[in-house]
């Protein structure tokens, strides 16, 4: 190539001129020479030679941050903000909007349930300490934070009326003899601020419920199972593979519900609460306890939900045994 472009003198070599090996030896190879000027040149100042560029270079995402974006967006979206805090003892604080956009911070919660933790949460009526329901020391550990004896049985927190269906007897379907179709009039009001009274199965660990004669339940085999109709705590209820056994928050020294969760962190921390949720400040309004382990659905407590046609209280209640004694 460069032989080829070189220019000659008019006549061509000249003919005096003497190739021998010792004039090539000591003659200066034409192409190292072009070589080292054109490296030389690319240097000290730019190239003439326009170079084909190439690509920038990319690096590749791994397959698992490629899922979690697809998975969740939201997660990478808060990565850079710090969601979850802990305090001096350890203790998990999460933050969760009651409209529900940001469940995807629970996911430590429930990983902590699962691991045997103690926490709170917010239902549809005040905050609960809840903890799993198949775990024996998780339950011990429940009774004592809340400083609760042995004597007083548990309430269950459940996803769904298979769940009640498992650990207790179930709502009566009604009889030919006109016995009240029970259980649909209760699916129409769970999820809902009830708690029902209800003879228990042998699916339901002992320590759900404690014997003793301090306890109007001692000489009955009975739980009280929630369904709460609140986003944050069914969609903890959801993740899980169990129901959740809970006891509503109060003060240690009165007989009050702690409605909101900064005064509930600095009360139940020092104590050994392994986590809260956050859910904002809630109504001093409990659920409404039904028995129903009667021959009618007895409202013990009247509270959040409303006392509906086929309820009776404890003074209907006596008057009907008045009018049949009569």
């Amino acid at each position: 190539m460069w032989e080829a472009n070189r220019r000659l003198p008019p006549g061509g070599p000249d003919p005096g001129t003497k190739s021998s090996g010792t004039a090539m030896a000591t003659t200066a190879n034409p192409a190292t020479d072009l070589f080292s000027r054109l490296s030389f040149g690319r240097a000290v100042s730019p190239s003439p030679l326009r170079l084909p560029s190439r690509p920038p270079c990319t690096p590749r995402l791994s397959s698992a941050i490629v899922a979690l974006h697809k998975r969740n967006p939201k997660r990478l979206k808060y990565a850079s903000q710090r969601q979850f805090t802990r305090g001096d003892g350890g203790m998990l604080r999460v933050k969760v909007e009651p409209s529900g956009q940001d469940f995807w911070k629970l996911d430590p919660v429930v990983d902590l349930i699962n691991s045997g933790a103690v926490g709170v949460i917010p239902t549809d009526t005040v905050y609960s300490i809840v903890c799993d329901l198949s775990n024996n020391d998780a339950i011990e550990r429940l009774r004592r934070i809340k400083g609760i004896v042995d004597s007083k049985p548990l309430s269950i927190l459940c996803r769904s009326l298979r769940d009640i269906d498992t650990y207790t007897t179930g709502f009566p379907l009604g009889t030919n003899q006109g016995q009240a179709n029970i259980f649909r009039a209760v699916k129409r009001i769970l999820p809902g601020p009830y708690t029902f009274i209800l003879p228990a199965t042998k699916e339901l660990p002992k320590q759900c419920i404690k014997h003793g004669s301090s306890t109007r339940y001692a000489k009955r085999r009975q739980v009280g199972v929630r369904m709460p109709d609140d986003p944050i705590c069914q969609a903890i209820l959801q993740n899980l593979e169990e129901p959740l056994i809970c006891t509503s928050v109060k003060y240690l020294s009165e007989d009050e519900w702690i409605l909101d969760p900064v005064y509930i962190a600095d009360i139940y921390e020092p104590l050994g609460l392994d986590f809260i949720v956050d859910g904002g400040a809630r109504i001093a309004d409990p659920s409404t306890v039904v028995d129903m382990t009667g021959s009618y659905p007895t409202i013990i407590r009247q509270g959040k939900g409303p006392k509906l046609d086929w309820m009776v209280t404890g003074t209907d209640q006596e008057a009907q045994s008045t009018l049949k004694a009569v």
